[in-house]
This record gives structure tokens, sequence and C-alpha cells, in this order.
């Protein structure tokens, strides 16, 4: 079944290139264009819409049930530092590749764009980031309220904290778990139904940008976006590297699980779409629950490897177009700036581009750049989307490596983990509903 979707949403992405590219050529006003592609807007939102309402108590259901399932805090903490830790080096990682390809290939020296006015406001807000903010909307005022907003981070705040006292209260608190996996059983059968449109969302999505942008200007930003995909392509290396320096052969099956939820970020540009289709390919690779549901909100919000790279990459870009040097002093300030602002806006829509606009003004680089990067954005944001995912994978399965606690892979090509046994119980006694979840 998966690979006859991955295979549905190859075709559709191709028959949406095809699609796009003859309404582009045979239909020039502009106001007839934007009419006759609505309809592909229409499919689009209401298929995100769809994996939107999913993820709020996909979230909540399997990070309380997996803390649940942990028995005591001490593995809830050293999980959580193990994987902030790995988040902080991809981090770093990202930010340094984007840096090092966009001073190798210089994609922004001889554009051959007019560029526009310094003074040009390139309509995108750009935030102050604020530590004070950042850490006050980390708890959420009402529950309910950050659900309504998918808002992850405060989400998985209320659950660490309501997954903590279910522990704490003991076998009283059963029937919720019980409950709240029984949530989640549902919630996955609700994804299995919306991802049968993930194909006709796909053409949709395709379709409507290249109508809208055409295949020329793919062309015109060729070295831009040539330079920022084989610095993608550069730390899709280094994730299978490192995995493979953990798992071994091992890498190659998790590669096979997580190529579905990949397509579909890729194609759609939405981490969200693949979220829970991520948590089953883990699932079904042997990763527990209880580590890959703490791991991977966590990740959603703090280990935006794409994206990060992204920003550094986009914002030398503008500077370069713009015939502003950026010294080593400085662009190691820029990475670290870029690492902090980052993750205070991680679920705003068009982050990236709002903590570019925030980095350039703090550079005193024209705002009216992002201008320049606005018509490709749409197809970069596709490939840093798509390495935001295999980022989190990656993630969540170093994590469960260091904890040794792999189970039973359902694969019939490679020999399963060694699980430890003293892992498999969550340490001391916690909810005892499933011992290996």
């Amino acid at each position: 079944m998966a690979r006859r979707l991955t295979l549905f949403i190859l075709l559709a992405m191709l028959v949406g290139i095809l699609t796009g590219f003859v309404l582009n050529q045979t239909v020039s006003d502009p106001a007839h264009l934007a009419t006759i592609t609505t309809g592909f807007s229409i499919l689009t939102d209401i298929f995100l819409r769809l994996i939107k309402m999913i993820i709020a108590p996909l979230i909540f259901g399997t990070l309380v049930a997996g803390i649940a399932h942990m028995g005591d805090s001490s593995a809830l903490g050293r999980i959580g530092a193990r994987s902030v830790g790995w988040f902080v080096l991809a981090s770093l990682v990202s930010l340094s590749l984007g840096l090092v390809f966009v001073n190798l290939f210089h994609p922004g020296v001889g554009l051959g764009l007019p560029l526009p006015p310094v003074n040009e406001a390139s309509g995108i807000a750009k935030p102050e980031f604020s530590l004070h903010d950042f850490f006050v909307h980390l708890v959420p005022t009402s529950i309910i309220d950050a659900m309504a907003k998918n808002d992850v981070l405060p989400i998985v705040i209320f659950s660490v904290f309501f997954g903590i006292a279910i522990t704490a209260v003991g076998d009283k608190a059963k029937p919720i778990v019980q409950g709240l996996e029984s949530l989640v059983h549902v919630m996955l059968q609700v994804t299995d139904y919306v991802m049968k449109a993930a194909p006709i969302a796909v053409f949709a999505a395709v379709a409507n940008a290249v109508a809208h942008q055409g295949i020329a200007i793919l062309v015109t930003y060729g070295w831009f976006m040539g330079g920022f995909f084989l610095a993608l392509l550069v730390l899709w290396s280094f994730f299978y590297a490192v995995s493979y320096a953990l798992i071994g052969r091992q890498t190659h099956v998790l590669i096979r699980y997580v190529r579905e939820p990949f397509m579909i970020a890729f194609s759609t540009a939405s981490s969200e779409a693949a979220f829970p289709r991520l948590l089953e390919a883990l699932d079904k690779f042997g990763v527990p629950k209880r580590i890959a549901s703490f791991v991977l909100p966590l990740g959603y919000s703090f280990n935006l490897d794409g994206s990060m790279m992204y920003c550094s990459f986009a914002t030398m870009f503008i500077a370069q177009a713009y015939g502003i040097h950026i010294s080593f002093p400085q662009q190691i300030i820029m990475m670290l700036l870029l690492m902090v602002t980052s993750k205070g806006i991680a679920s705003v829509p068009r982050a990236s581009l709002v903590v570019i606009a925030s980095t350039l003004a703090f550079f005193d680089i024209p705002e009216a750049g992002l201008l320049l990067i606005l018509a490709v954005d749409h197809f970069l944001d596709m490939g840093r989307t798509a390495t935001n995912v295999l980022g989190n994978a990656v993630a969540t399965v170093l994590v469960t490596k260091w904890e040794g606690a792999f189970e039973t892979i359902e694969s019939d090509e490679m020999e399963p983990l060694p699980t430890p046994a003293h892992t498999m119980h969550g340490g001391k006694a916690g909810l005892d509903l499933d011992p290996n979840r």
C-alpha cells in the first residue's frame, strides 16, 4: 500500500507539472489564470486542513501515553537531553553547510535580475525575537487554544505535565491511558482515510505553482536553486552516514519506510502532512511509541534542519545580490543568531521567510531582497520541508539506539536490531499496560 501511494504521488507530481506548464503557456491573462487555478488551491488547502485537524489530538495522545509507559521521570529527562543535544549538533551542521555552499557558489553574484529598491517592503512581517516572549509562549494559557492553533510547543509542554502526573497517580489513571491509546488508533485510521487524497492534493499544489511561476523561473534561478539542493544532498548524506555508523545496514530499511512521508512532505511542502505517516513508519521500523511520540513533536519545533540551512543560504544570497560583504566573524554571529531566532517562531506560517527578514535587518541588508526569492520559495520549500522530515526521522532513530530500545523491525530484508531486556519495560514501575511500548 505504501509503495502504491508513493508511486501515485510521483505520478501526480509529473501530471501536475505538465498541467501547470500547459496552463502557463496557453493562458496569458493573469486574472483568468487565477480563476482557473482557484480550484487547485481549494483542493490543496482542504487536504492540508484535513491533516492539521489530526495533528493536535495525535501529538497529545501519543506523547501522554508514551510518557506514561516510560515509568519514571529519569527516562523522560534522559531522552529529552539526548534529543536536544542532537538537535543542537544537527542545527549547527545545517547552518554551516548553508554558509559553506553559498560562499562556494556565490549564487547572488551576477544574478542578472533587476534588484528591488532597498526601501521597498517585502510584505513579510519581521517580529523581533524576544527571549521573554519565547519562554512565556512555551506555557499555554489554555490547552484548547493551543490545540485549536496547532501550536506544537505548548501542546508538548502540557502533554509532558499531563503524562508525568498520570505516572504519579498510577493505576487510577489506567482508564485515561487506555482511552488515549484508543484515540491514537482512531486518529491513525483517520489518517489512512485522509492520505487516500494525497495524490490529488499533490497534483493540485504542483500544478498551481507551475501555472503561476512557469518552468522558466527555475532556469533563471538555476544556480541559486542548484546550490541549495546540492547543499541539501550533502546534508542528507550526513544523516545517512551518522545513521549507518550507529545502526549499519538497517539504515536502508529506514530509508524505505521513511520514503512515503518524505515524498508527502516534498510534494506538499508541509511537514504536518507527513507527521502521521512518519509516526507509523518509525513504529514499523522498531522505534517504541514512547520514544517516537516524545522526540518527533519536539523535533518539529526544534529540529528544522532544512529550514535552518535555507535561512543561512538565502540570507547570504541576498547580501551577495546587493554587493554587501559579510565577513567570516559576522557569518559566525549570523549562524548563532539563526540558531536562536529559528526556535522562537517554528509554528509561524512561512517561518523561514520570517526568520530571514529578521536576520536581514540585523545585518543592515535590504529587506526588499526577500522579493528576489519569493518567486521560487515554494520550490525551495519543498526541499527544505522534506529535509526537516528526514532529519527528525534520523533524530528519533538515533535517540532510540542510544536508549538501546529498538523493538523487532517489521522487515524480511534485515536482521532485527537487538533489544536489551532492561530497556523494554521503561525502568521502574509505571503503567504496565503494554511493556513493549
